[in-house]
């Protein structure tokens, strides 16, 4: 696959406000863990194959297990993820399938994150979720090829 284009140099304004944005997300009381789990789970829900290598390869580096990364596909089915994780997982298939549900996100998937997490981390998994929302619609409209 070829890309389309690089996006960097002619949207550099907006690139850039992505990355302040990322720098925010990194800087939250959200585990970087948790928030690789995260961009790895949304990013295999938009089919974002250079996001899916991207963060797989990071949760690695963080010392993530090959056993969780193989099975973030199917964390509802597996034992290796806390309430907690589960929690943001469902929160981000949730927000990212926004139009599956006519109400949005179901009112128990958000009570349920936040029985688990302050107003300050909520706000974090919110923001990571809409932003890996975005690198995935402009890593797969240019066609950005796995590396």
């Amino acid at each position: 696959m070829q890309p389309r284009m690089n996006v960097i140099k002619p949207a550099a304004d907006g690139y850039k406000a992505l990355l302040a944005l990322e720098t925010y997300i990194n800087g939250s009381p959200v585990p970087h863990g948790l928030l690789d789990l995260l961009r790895l789970r949304v990013s295999q829900i938009n089919g974002c194959a250079y996001c899916v290598n991207m963060h797989a390869r990071d949760a690695k580096k963080l010392g993530e297990t090959d056993e969780r990364l193989w099975s973030v596909a199917a964390w509802r089915e597996s034992p290796l993820f806390t309430d907690e994780e589960r929690a943001a997982l469902a929160l981000a298939e949730a927000a990212t399938r926004i139009s599956d549900n006519p109400d949005g996100v179901p009112d128990d998937i958000w009570d349920t994150a936040a029985d688990h997490y302050d107003e300050e981390s909520l706000a974090a998994l919110v923001m990571v979720i809409a932003a890996i929302n975005a690198w995935n619609r402009i890593n797969v409209t240019v066609r950005n090829p796995a590396v």
